[in-house]
């Protein structure tokens, strides 16, 4: 009998916890914490932080049985706040503006091409791959961030759950890739790192960008912005043309 109401209490004890706010919280942090802690023990770009996250809660989730929702009820607290880390983006732009101001043609070039290569390759690759119509849809906005990539899917007649997939797969490997790529070519400047990195690998990227220099990731976050208006504006009319 006290085994049993030991187990009862334990069980009891577990739902509990897992459709608590702080549940989802918890994984999460403790979750992105590890990736750090890998990252900086390795210097590992395959160790990128929310690569890391994203596998462990997953893996969480699987063995314990947990249920995405129930994850979700914390896990959206923290999605809350990327509303907030999103804005908190200005304040290295500021620090940098005196830098930024002087490159408005580089940033507009690197913009554009960024979000036109993005694009362009994604309709045609899918085309060359025997991809559907759809499927090319869901694929041309990835370039932007989630918010706006899921929007556009949803309005040209993509699937904005695959895109949204899409999305955070090109962040994560622009995050892990990116840096090796322009150290490998001898990109060295730290304004065009920043326009490389801000134009393709939107929020994750530039979450890297800033960890490489603030100068880097100042860039990198007003490009990631001005990509998002770019591919809003270039996605429909390129439709028409590919």
């Amino acid at each position: 009998m006290r085994v049993y109401e030991l187990g009862l209490h334990a069980s009891r004890t577990w739902d509990w916890l897992t459709t608590s706010p702080l549940f989802g919280i918890t994984i999460t942090v403790a979750a992105y914490a590890l990736g750090r802690w890998l990252h900086e023990r390795t210097r590992s770009p395959v160790f990128q932080p929310v690569l890391v996250a994203i596998v462990v809660i997953v893996a969480f989730l699987k063995i314990t049985g947990v249920g995405y929702a129930e994850y979700l009820v914390g896990g959206s607290y923290v999605g809350f706040w990327l509303g907030a880390a999103t804005v908190a983006l200005a304040l290295p732009l500021h620090h940098e503006w005196h830098l930024v101001k002087r490159a408005a043609a580089p940033i507009t070039a690197g913009v554009l091409a960024g979000a036109l290569v993005s694009i362009t390759s994604a309709i045609l690759l899918t085309e060359v791959a025997g991809g559907s119509r759809e499927l090319q849809l869901t694929m041309a906005p990835k370039a932007a961030t989630t918010p706006v990539s899921l929007a556009l899917s949803t309005q040209i007649g993509g699937i904005p759950a695959l895109t949204a997939a899409l999305t955070i797969l090109a962040g994560i490997t622009g995050a892990i890739l990116g840096p090796w790529i322009l150290d490998r070519i001898g990109v060295t400047d730290l304004r065009a790192r920043g326009i490389a990195m801000g134009s393709v690998t939107h929020g994750i990227g530039t979450a890297r960008a800033l960890q490489e220099s603030r100068t880097e990731g100042a860039f990198s976050a007003l490009c990631m912005g001005l990509t998002a208006v770019a591919t809003s504006a270039l996605v429909p009319l390129l439709l028409l043309t590919l």
